[in-house]
């Protein structure tokens, strides 16, 4: 199943155990505005290029929507589509086509993006957009000049109380510095306009760190609930990106064992422990885990059902589906990706016992960050690392107790408790902002 008919399926089953009014309930479900815009620039060559760029703005109930930009070779600028109330593409993802980015995985995220701010609850809707093009395949100064022309199309549509983008896949701090220069030729220095920014133009300390910082108080709040630490405990995380590296570093200085990890490389194993600190400098040197002496190379299809008390997916999304589902091992698995888990192997893996921590709790410390660096953009006063974590694991921790609590209320697996609480803080400021059925 894919995302968009997973988050919608979700979605329903929230709104059901709501008592939702049904009008209320499409309206929550449409996006609020689809932005499609041709952006075309000289390339070094003399030559002329257009790509299509996108922005998907979701909700704005709570506050500016929220949401990355990515650039990526298959994104696709057909956003208007018909599918909220007839899901036509629910189809197996290849593994090709896991890497992908279509419309409705765009329109899955801006969604969810609303659901995790409201989890999280920090003053955002959710949002998320993009360029149709190959950064690989561009200069610097192309991508340059196609993000201010981006930016340039799209300024009057985003704004530090309208809509903050962030990076995503194919781009970086440095993509964040053109948007905010070229919107400040508009609109007067604006920091606030997006996050994930360099320190030096008002980005947060503690931001590279905060997703990965945030899945350590999300599994603390987990296992603590359930009369165990992260100390002793043993992990493997699938993804050794920025997530899945910050995750393993941070479990592993509070005691946690990581016996296995992979990324697009390959996948490594040891029993006893990986030395994670030896590990992420021999990632830095070699661009991967592949080769890492103090481990044991394993077939990277085989790292999500190996033996261990925690898993966590850090990747891809839609890896743990109804064909491994009950070949996983873990007691735990704690969603540091997007959608990494299929509704179907949802079913099988509660009948199994196994507890799930969803993605929009789990991973929420990045935009949870994010919100602290608008934050002190929009103040004017920036703080220190240590009161940004300390902040950070008190909303982990708050939105921990708080999805409890609708698990409580609706008796309802975690999923739902993080679903149920979303919708139910996103259904509310719709109705106090006046909305009529």
């Amino acid at each position: 199943m894919n995302a968009l008919s997973a988050t919608i399926r979700n979605f329903r089953r929230a709104a059901r155990l709501l008592g939702l009014d049904s009008k209320l309930e499409e309206s929550l479900l449409i996006p609020f505005r689809e932005i499609k815009v041709e952006c075309t620039i000289p390339k070094d060559d003399g030559t002329l290029a257009s790509f299509v760029g996108f922005r998907v703005q979701h909700d704005n109930a709570r506050g500016p929507m929220k949401g990355g930009i990515r650039y990526h070779p298959e994104v696709d600028g057909n956003l208007l589509l018909p599918c909220y109330f007839h899901h036509l593409h629910i189809t197996e993802m290849t593994n090709s086509e896991e890497l992908q980015v279509d419309p409705d995985e765009v329109n899955a995220l801006a969604q969810l993006m609303t659901w995790k701010t409201a989890v999280a609850n920090i003053p955002f809707g959710g949002a998320k957009g993009g360029i149709g093009c190959n950064p690989s395949e561009l200069s610097k100064s192309e991508i340059e000049r196609l993000t201010r022309v981006f930016t340039q199309k799209i300024h009057d549509l985003i704004g530090v109380h309208i809509d903050v983008p962030a990076p995503d896949m194919g781009t970086n701090p440095q993509t964040m510095a053109w948007i905010l220069d070229e919107y400040s030729k508009f609109h007067s220095y604006s920091p606030g306009i997006v996050t994930g920014k360099p320190i030096d133009l008002g980005g947060s300390l503690g931001r590279d760190a905060a997703t990965g910082r945030g899945v350590l108080f999300a599994t603390e709040a987990l296992l603590n609930d359930h009369g165990k630490s992260v100390s002793g405990l043993r992990f493997v995380i699938q993804g050794f990106g920025n997530v899945g590296s910050w995750t393993a570093k941070l479990i592993s200085e509070n005691g946690g064992k990581i016996v296995a990890v992979s990324d697009i490389t390959g996948a490594i194993k040891n029993s006893n422990g990986i030395d994670i600190p030896a590990l992420l400098k021999h990632v830095e040197e070699t661009q991967g885990v592949k080769g890492f002496q103090g481990a044991d190379a394993i077939d990277a299809n085989s790292i999500l059902v190996e033996d261990c008390d925690v898993l966590i997916p850090a990747a891809l999304g839609g890896v743990i589906n109804r064909e491994n589902a009950n070949e996983i091992k873990a007691k735990y698995i704690i969603e540091a990706a997007n959608h990494p888990t299929d509704p179907d192997a949802d079913e099988i893996l509660s009948k199994k016992g196994v507890v799930i921590l969803p993605d929009i709790y789990a991973n929420s410390g990045g935009v949870t960050v994010s919100y602290f660096e608008w934050v002190q953009n929009v103040q004017g006063f920036m703080w220190d690392e240590d009161k940004v974590n300390r902040e950070l694991k008190t909303y982990m921790t708050n939105g921990y107790k708080a999805m409890k609590e609708m698990c409580k209320t609706h008796n309802c697996d975690l999923r739902m408790g993080a679903f149920t609480l979303g919708v139910s803080r996103v259904a509310r400021a719709t109705i106090l902002r006046g909305w009529e059925a």
